[in-house]
């Protein structure tokens, strides 16, 4: 099994990120300076302002093949073997690692999925599913990005979300046509979200269901608020927006933060 994972982390490699085989260094300058005749006639059109951005976000671009932070960050190779076996040997392990890393590097917002090809859709043969294939890497993982992020004197300025896109339903449903044993369907209605570090107090719950887990009964929030929650912890001001082309202002975000975070 060992050297299943082994194998399994030396071709785990986050794509886009190194040129294809088939472009070499003298064929990116080529298509960059495709890019940059193409940056002068867009310009020539009169939207400089338009080309101007484009040239940022290229710049950006193709600093991240060239960045050695960056590049240190996506590689497991040189990757401790204690850090290793701390994240957990797994995909999402792996992910977790590379996402302190990028945080101690300077990227203000990461993501990270569940991997291994593992889902949390988890409308048949959940019970045993989340406890032997998603709750123990999660656990794992989620433990160590955190201890990590406090050693790394980090955890104080990152805040760490756990979230899905919503909850599952309270009753347990049988789908004997797709799968042996039973799950939960989707529901909108009432989710659970877990947040750490960037400043909140751990050890209190914020809000909670009726009995039967179904619909919020005290302190409700909202998708929005727990956007806002992370538009401010990214420094975005409620009061931040863009305007249109008819000069309307079009706000970043609409909702509250979640009060009693810290």
């Amino acid at each position: 099994q060992d050297r299943v994972y082994k194998a399994a982390r030396s071709g785990f490699e986050i794509p886009d990120l190194s040129l294809p085989e088939m472009v070499d260094g003298p064929r990116l300058d080529r298509r960059l300076n495709l890019l940059g005749l193409v940056d002068e006639q867009r310009q020539k059109l009169n939207m400089a302002a338009q080309g101007g951005g484009i040239d940022q976000l290229r710049q950006k671009a193709v600093s991240l093949l060239v960045d050695s932070r960056v590049r240190k960050a996506f590689d497991l190779k040189s990757a401790p073997k204690a850090a290793l076996e701390q994240y957990g040997d797994n995909a999402f392990g792996w992910s977790c690692l590379m996402a302190a890393r990028l945080v101690e590097a300077g990227v203000g917002l990461v993501q990270v999925n569940l991997g291994n090809n593992e889902t949390w859709d988890t409308h048949g043969n959940a019970f045993p599913h989340l406890k032997n294939k998603l709750y123990p890497p999660t656990d794992r993982a989620l433990a160590a990005l955190l201890v990590d992020l406090a050693e790394r004197g980090l955890l104080d300025s990152t805040l760490v979300a756990v979230a899905g896109e919503f909850g599952r339903t309270p009753k347990i449903s049988q789908l004997p046509e797709h799968y042996k044993l039973p799950g939960r369907d989707h529901w909108g209605a009432a989710q659970s979200i877990l947040l750490a570090g960037g400043g909140v107090q751990g050890g209190r719950v914020i809000g909670s269901t009726d009995k039967h887990g179904a619909y919020p009964s005290t302190d409700p929030q909202t998708p929005e608020n727990f956007a806002a929650t992370l538009y401010e912890s990214l420094g975005i001001a409620k009061e931040a927006h863009w305007q249109d082309a008819q000069n309307r202002p079009n706000f970043v975000y609409h909702g509250e933060p979640i009060r009693g975070l810290n």
